[in-house]
């Protein structure tokens, strides 16, 4: 995926051990001009670091892809990890990761949630709302594109998303709110692993906020994964102290942090590649003046270095 649709070139890494597989290490090199250059696991993922059976398989992942990285000349190796695993390493903490059980019945987890959400579930539903499962991205893009415009965002291109969608299949979903008068309002595209839910890319409508749309849009996801037996809830990654973390802590997830570690070859300090950075606050305000088409047809060539 991240080849096809970003030219962005790959070095899966595994460790073998009679014959057995004990560790994998998947690697995406981000050339960019505006961005710089750097050895990822994986852009335009929320964790992807090492997985392995015990330590010195991992170090031995681990050390290759800094041997790669410094063999492609990168800025940086960025390794996207649940836990710390290089005490001495620099690391980023912009972001934190929500995660939850999810109950076995309807009721049981609209009670879980605490008492003002369930009072903006139960205002969604009253509104006459509706949702359903949608096979092609159109309407999801229309959403998403328009959303996160607003916010001064590039969009990911459209065929990415449906990429996800005929690659992933049944393991990948969108689900879209509409109003009473057929208006979609909120749309989220997930994924499912093993006994998870991971809501990964969403967008709104800006009339979605009065009538409770993105509040319906998660408990409606909520209830079909409590239909398909998934055990868990993976609310995703938000930067702390930003609307969406707020939004998801008020549903009762709290944060966990997440361990995102760096080798610097060419550069003395993390990157800082995203919103909260104020450099970007003009190039945030301008992007927000485009038109939408513009926006949309350039987006694709800017964010591709933004994973």
């Amino acid at each position: 995926m991240l080849e096809k649709v970003f030219g962005h070139a790959t070095h899966y890494l595994y460790a073998e051990r009679n014959g057995e597989i004990t560790g994998i290490l998947p690697l995406a090199q981000v050339k960019t001009m505006l961005f710089g250059h750097a050895l990822v696991s994986l852009p335009f993922a929320v964790y992807a670091g090492t997985v392995a059976v015990d330590e010195a398989t991992a170090m031995s992942l681990e050390n290759e892809a800094e041997r790669i990285g410094r063999e492609l000349g990168a800025e940086h190796l960025e390794l996207r990890q649940l836990s710390r695993h290089h005490p001495g390493w620099p690391r980023q903490d912009v972001y934190v990761t929500f995660r939850k059980q999810i109950l076995g019945d309807d009721e049981a987890n609209l009670l879980a949630i605490p008492r003002k959400q369930r009072a903006m579930v139960r205002k969604s539903i009253k509104n006459g709302l509706t949702s359903g499962f949608d096979d092609r991205v159109d309407r999801f893009f229309g959403l998403f594109a328009d959303n996160v415009h607003r916010h001064g965002t590039p969009a990911l291109p459209k065929r990415y998303f449906q990429a996800l969608r005929d690659t992933f299949g049944h393991d990948c979903s969108i689900l879209t709110v509409v109003s009473p008068k057929g208006l979609p309002l909120s749309s989220v595209l997930s994924f499912y692993f093993r006994d998870e839910i991971l809501p990964y890319y969403a967008g709104d409508d800006v009339s979605a906020r009065d009538l409770a749309a993105n509040d319906f849009k998660y408990w409606q996801l909520m209830r079909h994964a409590c239909t398909r037996g998934i055990k868990v809830f993976d609310y995703g990654r938000s930067k702390v102290g930003t609307g969406p973390y707020a939004f998801k802590k008020n549903w009762g997830f709290e944060p966990q942090p997440l361990h995102y570690e760096y080798q610097l070859y060419k550069r003395d300090r993390v990157p800082s590649n995203n919103p909260s950075n104020p450099k970007y606050k003009l190039m945030i305000e301008a992007w927000r003046r485009l038109p939408l088409p513009v926006a949309n047809w350039l987006g694709p060539f800017v964010v591709r270095g933004l994973g």
